[in-house]
């Protein structure tokens, strides 16, 4: 009999079973379960489990708030990376691009759930059968390898976000805590308090490392569930005072630039394209659809209006601040309680979304090392890894402390291409040998290429800016150091 761990989310309605003795079945188990974690704090597993279908005004809500995360609040600064032009104009480009990939993946997914007659099946699994339905004798061979590959980046993404978190925990904790003495009860006529130097935000992260620690250790659903909902409530609610502050009292425009030089409209890709990710959310958004048929209309709804968010967002965070905006835009906000307030709240919320984004990875990696030693050892190994895994992400965040370019970096390098590179190569292999169109080869082959090269420069031009020595480490729109 293999051995068997069990966890029962809210009132008993799903059950998860780790298979310690087959850790490729359960690793595909979990990436099917667990994709709807893939992106910011707001995808809520147990909410999806618990339902036998939800509706169609549901999957839109839970589409639209998966967005919400920390990329958002980026999105100011890489408009002033593009222009103030180029930048809006790129983020309804990119919306509509990223939208009708995820439409892509829908469809071949459905074409192999009708042709091998599967009820569902999760990215790996589509990536995997289109390799195979492919006319490349050595694709069908290896395809496996595809399931892997989109495995690989799923984890690398879920572990950037991680470090993401741990900057942006940070950057903000730190702000609060040296601004403290100079903050007010009033947030009208706020003046710029001078902050009273604190310690090296490194120090910070190490200061979130043990409580981050205690969070990993939590794998029962039910927890889960109740981290999600605070994740949520804390971003919604600071999202609203954010947005309804960064409207008043906006400065003239007429001096910032409409458009910039490829090398900072490299860093604006990579964090726009970190903010689309969460194309792992749609397969499992559509399986739980009562209905799924209004899913293609459901999922382009909700990017509209995803897209209209982000650009509203950035557009008046760059009006606002203009060559003042951070790396989050909550680093701009003022010295009042009520600010001050949502920072803490955004902190908290960041806090509970480490442990949804940690579940991931950690439950693909862990069975896979837990199979190959003793029952004795495995929960020693289980804690083992889980700590190491967490310290990795500490130390990533260390070693790349603003926040701004772990956010192009962490897009750059897998958002894009899990968004992007990935399924229009998936609909040429997927119908090639069907036939398709040239207009339809020559598009999908265009949006790949642009990924490809997204993804090629982005990574450059953020790791260039990490290692440059003419570059000081403080920016206004980055971590401060002592």
């Amino acid at each position: 009999m293999p051995e068997t761990q069990s966890a029962r989310g809210p009132q008993g309605a799903v059950e998860l079973k780790l298979d310690l003795r087959s850790p490729l079945q359960s690793a595909e188990k979990l990436q099917d379960k667990d994709s709807s974690f893939l992106e910011g704090s707001a995808s809520e597993l147990p909410v999806l489990e618990k339902t036998k279908g939800i509706t169609a005004f549901q999957a839109l809500i839970h589409l639209v708030k998966c967005n919400m995360g920390t990329g958002i609040l980026g999105l100011p600064l890489a408009v002033k990376n593009a222009g103030l032009l180029t930048g809006p104009l790129s983020l309804l480009a990119m919306g509509f691009i990223a939208c009708h990939c995820m439409h892509i993946l829908v469809r071949c997914a459905q074409r192999f759930c009708h042709r091998l007659n599967k009820p569902f099946m999760d990215y790996g699994d589509t990536v995997m059968h289109g390799l195979e339905a492919s006319p490349s004798i050595w694709l069908q061979n290896h395809a496996h390898w595809g399931r892997h590959m989109v495995t690989f980046f799923l984890v690398f993404t879920q572990m950037g976000f991680c470090c993401v978190y741990i900057v942006f925990l940070a950057d903000n904790l730190k702000q609060v805590v040296e601004a403290i003495n100079g903050t007010t009860i009033s947030c009208h006529n706020n003046e710029t308090v001078v902050p009273i130097p604190t310690m090296d935000s490194r120090l910070y992260m190490l200061t979130f490392l043990p409580f981050l620690m205690l969070l990993v250790l939590i794998r029962n659903l039910r927890v889960m569930s109740i981290l999600s909902m605070l994740a949520n409530i804390s971003m919604l609610v600071s999202l609203i005072i954010i947005s309804q502050y960064i409207a008043q009292d906006i400065p003239d425009p007429t001096q910032l630039p409409l458009t910039t030089s490829w090398e900072t409209y490299s860093l604006f890709f990579g964090t726009a394209i970190f903010s689309f990710e969460s194309i792992g959310l749609v397969l499992p958004l559509e399986n739980k659809m009562k209905d799924t048929r209004c899913f293609p209309a459901i999922l382009s709804l909700g990017m509209s209006i995803i897209t209209a968010l982000y650009i509203v967002i950035s557009v008046l965070g760059y009006l606002r601040f203009q060559n003042d905006i951070k790396a989050s835009i909550t680093l701009n906000l003022p010295n009042c309680w009520l600010y001050q307030s949502v920072k803490l709240l955004y902190i908290t919320g960041i806090l509970c979304s480490y442990a949804l984004q940690f579940y991931v990875p950690a439950e693909i990696i862990i069975p896979l090392a837990v199979s190959r030693v003793s029952k004795r050892w495995a929960l020693l190994l289980d804690l083992s890894i889980r700590f190491t895994m967490v310290s990795l992400t500490c130390i990533l965040a260390i070693l790349i402390p603003r926040l701004d370019l772990v956010l192009a970096l962490m897009g750059a390098v897998s958002s894009s291409a899990l968004a992007l590179i990935i399924p229009p190569l998936l609909e040429i292999t997927t119908y090639y040998s069907e036939g398709m169109s040239p207009f339809a080869i020559a598009k999908d082959a265009l949006i790949s290429i642009l990924g490809f090269v997204g993804f090629v420069v982005g990574t450059y031009q953020a790791l260039d800016e990490l290692i440059r020595p003419e570059h000081p480490t403080t920016f206004s729109n980055s971590t401060s150091f002592i």
